[in-house]
């Protein structure tokens, strides 16, 4: 049959709508067309696969037998009718086709009859790579699904019904990647930023080990300054009051021989900062951390930089080697690429830091602008307009932290400072007065400006401009923390312009000003400057008075001498 006419044959059942000119001959039942290509379709198919299967296993028979040989072309005779539908002709040019595949793939050699098997079958082959890219898909979409619950982490009940109950209703990105490693015993660096969750993320997976197998000075946590060493150990406090957990707060600052006794109780957790455990380490006698089996750093970069680097080695020399190590920090340095390789094996590494200079999206965050000579007033003005919020005024130096309460509280607003030179007892009452409310303003230099974690702070004020842009984040970092909204006003004069600039510049955005009618601020100015007059007189008295406390005394080294000198925890350093 003359190739022209199966051509056109084929045009015209093969694609519906396609204009061929069809002849009386060929015009069929198109159902039935249909259902007889079908079935020849599968008859050529295993034709085709038990062809290739025996010319495979004939060759490869012959040519063990005859290597020298050359190959014998061998073709079947193929029968030819002296008449035949037009139908069958078409199969049997088909069929002719197949024979001609088969033989040029004999003379091809094994390697092309390899080629012909896994062409075969092609489909199978297809489909096989699909259900392979679709169960790629669904573990990418696994891996997306974003984590609900700390059930889900693997986190015991116990600690999840503790969550619960502290208001962690769902996983902050840092817990939900740091927990499922660390509760696998794996070491842990987690790059964060302030406010993220982690002192859940690393107390967590403690207690549930703890859990496991109880033993006393089971964990050990480093913090850079007394105030979040104690604010760790309240959240420890909390996590563990259903399972009956012991956890010691060591600080400077406080009576060695009362944390001697707190010690010797044996807790399964201490909380330190890092002069004062290794005071213990050194001269509390029957005291040894031998046993540990957790030791976390949180704010390392913080403890670096405060140049606890000496007391960190020394403190490592005492703890033993085969433990777990949790690292967190806001930053990563090469100190604290050099304190990972020191102290951590093969850690997991988890971040959520885009930059080191990004704030929360839940942050707004504004300025004012104005003469220098009224900023007292400004910051009353935006006190008042957000009269009942919980708020934090950061000063850069201690003089004016000291200044700004008086004036506060002169004008009948509950305010109370904290800053490096306070005692500790005083520091911490300011917080805890802070914290329960009956205070309602902090006016805090930067000593308070990384680590706290206090629950609700509504605004955050910047009364001085800090000198940098990383100060900046970690002033406002105060508020808008674990998911909550909050507000951060700038007061910016004519001299703090390029500063301000700069911090613009380092996040990357234009901060709106905060709107302000002149006439509404300046209404304040009169009781304001008569506060002022107050603020002064007293500051001069207590200038005073520290200056007659110091006349009769002799000179002494900074906290004593010698081996009876505390170590610092950076909270010591007069500021500004």
């Amino acid at each position: 049959m003359p190739a022209n006419i199966v051509k056109k044959r084929k045009l015209s059942y093969d694609a519906d709508g396609l204009k061929t000119k069809k002849t009386p001959k060929l015009m069929r039942d198109k159902a039935k067309i249909e259902a007889n290509m079908k079935a020849k379709n599968l008859k050529k198919k295993s034709t085709v696969a038990k062809n290739i299967t025996a010319t495979v296993a004939s060759f490869t028979s012959e040519k063990s037998k005859a290597k020298k040989e050359p190959l014998k072309k061998t073709t079947k005779p193929v029968p030819q009718p002296a008449e035949e539908s037009e139908e069958d002709s078409e199969d049997d040019d088909e069929e002719q086709t197949v024979a001609k595949q088969l033989e040029a793939e004999a003379e091809a050699g094994v390697s092309a009859s390899a080629g012909s098997e896994s062409d075969s079958e092609p489909e199978e082959s297809s489909v096989q790579e699909g259900k392979e890219d679709e169960a790629q898909e669904d573990e990418a979409q696994e891996e997306e699904k974003e984590i609900q619950t700390f059930k889900e982490l693997g986190v015991v009940d116990a600690l999840c019904e503790a969550c619960d109950n502290l208001g962690y209703k769902k996983p902050t990105p840092i817990q939900q990647k740091s927990i499922p490693a660390a509760v696998t015993g794996r070491d842990i660096i987690g790059l964060a930023e302030t406010g993220s969750g982690k002192t859940a993320a690393f107390s967590i997976p403690i207690l549930q080990a703890l859990l496991d197998k109880p033993q006393p000075y089971f964990a050990l946590v480093l913090a850079p300054t007394r105030e979040l060493a104690t604010q760790i150990g309240q959240v420890f406090d909390a996590l563990g009051a259903q399972i009956s957990l012991r956890c010691a707060v060591i600080i400077g600052g406080l009576d060695m021989i009362t944390q001697s006794i707190a010690l010797s109780k044996k807790p399964h957790v201490i909380v330190a900062t890092p002069g004062r455990i290794l005071d213990h380490l050194e001269k509390t006698k029957g005291f040894s951390l031998r046993s540990l089996k957790y030791l976390v750093m949180d704010e390392a970069d913080r403890l670096l930089d405060m140049d606890f680097g000496p007391i960190l080695d020394k403190i490592l020399k005492f703890l033993p080697r085969e433990r777990n190590t949790y690292l967190f920090s806001a930053t990563m340095s090469s100190k604290i690429e050099s304190l990972q390789r020191a102290s951590l094996r093969n850690p997991v590494r988890v971040s959520i830091s885009a930059n080191k200079y990004q704030t929360v999206s839940t942050l707004k965050q504004n300025y004012v602008f104005i003469p220098h000579m009224h900023k007292d007033t400004y910051l009353i003005y935006l006190i008042t307009e957000f009269a009942g919020q919980t708020t934090i005024v950061f000063t850069r130096t201690q003089y004016e932290a000291q200044r700004i309460s008086i004036l506060l509280r002169t004008l009948g607003f509950g305010a109370i400072p904290l800053y490096g030179q306070l005692s500790q007892t005083a520091r911490l009452g300011a917080l805890n007065k802070f914290k329960s409310g009956s205070r309602e303003i902090l006016v805090a230099t930067d000593v308070a400006a990384r680590g706290l974690d206090i629950p609700k702070v509504d605004l955050v004020i910047n009364f001085d401009l800090p000198q940098d842009s990383k100060t900046y984040v970690h002033r406002v970092g105060r508020t808008a923390r674990a998911g909550k909204s909050g507000v951060a006003i700038t007061i910016m004069t004519q001299y703090d312009i390029e500063i301000f600039t700069r911090i613009e510049a380092a996040l990357g955005m234009k901060f709106p000003e905060y709107p302000t009618e002149k006439n509404e601020v300046m209404v304040f100015q009169g009781r304001v400057e008569e506060a002022q007059r107050h603020a002064k007189m007293e500051m001069k008295q207590l200038q005073e008075s520290k200056g007659n406390k110091r006349g009769g005394k002799t000179q002494r080294g900074p906290r004593g001498a010698g081996g009876n000198r505390r170590r610092h925890d950076g909270m010591d350093a007069e500021e500004g």
